[in-house]
């Protein structure tokens, strides 16, 4: 039987599903930040302050930012002193962090096009391995958490911030009715792409709850795998370590 995998509530084969992506952030990429305020009001700054507060980038270390794109991540942990790579499988999202981070006077920042399943560094060069938002949207998620095992030194975090299942009673229903029926509409006002932006509310659907990706992250060969809920569950943090 062909191999089939997700793309929002459609399956599609994996070499379609990973072009499919890149067409989706290559036409977003513009408009990213600015639906992602629209979006969350604002509260995904609030997020990936906690995010970046529970990594704890220290002076000096290697950290490389998956699924990076246009830098809010990897911008935090700079101004930590970090020595940060900037990573993402589309070209369009990191040009548009390379001109954020030109603005913003950042430099010593690296930036690399990588598949987040077949990374090109080598064995244990990082001391930390982050992606925020992205890996719902990688083609193979246990392929991607073993190259970030790989790509981890001895001792090295793993820590992921990703859209979840919320348990709240009720508002569950309110943010069901929001992200299907509201969020699409912005992306066509704002970034002019409906379509993309429905994609990416049914990625999150289809995105595996806490436990169970605890659980992925945890048969990736990481020890200590955490879930930490935002929101009852709306966001959350991932984490585990290599050892």
């Amino acid at each position: 039987m062909t191999e089939t995998v997700s793309f929002g509530y459609s399956e599609v084969s994996p070499t379609e599903k990973t072009a499919k992506v890149g067409e989706v952030f290559a036409r977003v990429a513009r408009r990213y930040d600015i639906m992602n305020d629209a979006m969350s009001g604002g509260m995904h700054r609030v997020w990936k302050d906690r995010f970046v507060a529970r990594v704890k980038p220290r002076a000096g270390e290697r950290i490389l930012d998956m699924a990076g794109g246009t830098g809010d991540i990897a911008f935090r942990m700079k101004a930590k002193g970090a020595d940060v790579t900037v990573s993402d499988i589309n070209p369009a999202m990191l040009e548009v962090g390379q001109e954020r981070a030109q603005k913003k006077g950042l430099n010593g920042l690296s930036w690399s096009v990588q598949n987040a399943e077949v990374l090109s560094f080598g064995d244990a060069e990082f001391d930390a391995y982050t992606i925020a938002f992205g890996i719902r949207n990688v083609t193979h998620i246990d392929k991607a958490l073993r190259e970030a095992h790989r790509v981890l030194k001895r001792g090295g975090r793993f820590f992921c911030l990703e859209f979840s299942t919320t348990l709240w009673p009720g508002f569950a229903d309110i943010y069901d009715f929001y992200s299907h029926k509201i969020v699409p509409k912005l992306g066509k006002a704002i970034a002019h792409d409906e379509e993309s932006y429905r994609y990416l509310i049914e990625s999150i659907r289809r995105f595996p709850d806490m436990e169970r990706f605890k659980s992925m992250i945890a048969d990736a060969g990481f020890i200590q795998a955490k879930a930490e809920p935002i929101l009852g569950g709306l966001v959350a943090i991932h984490s585990g370590w290599k050892i």
